[in-house]
């Protein structure tokens, strides 16, 4: 259980800190324009995201068998019990 602990501990110390830089880039950049880069990298990475689990889960309807129709399952197992 110390290592869950020490893992979480160590999760949420990163995100505040990645909370903290993000803040500082966007309005407080050391660099000209590193706001805008730092605000197109995000949208870019927001919408390729979202569009990328939009594309997974289109790939995975276009490329999964549809499933037997209840009559025949029903038959199939019809079948199993007078065999049985």
């Amino acid at each position: 259980m110390a290592r869950d602990q020490t893992l979480g501990a160590l999760l949420m110390i990163v995100s505040i800190a990645g909370i903290i830089l993000y803040a500082w880039a966007l309005f407080l950049p050391p660099i000209p324009g590193l706001d805008t880069v730092v605000l197109k990298l995000t949208g870019i990475v927001a919408v390729g995201g979202v569009l990328g689990i939009i594309a997974w889960i289109g790939y995975t309807l276009a490329t999964t068998p549809p499933p037997k129709p209840l009559e025949e399952i029903e038959k199939e197992l019809n079948e199993e019990l007078k065999k049985g």
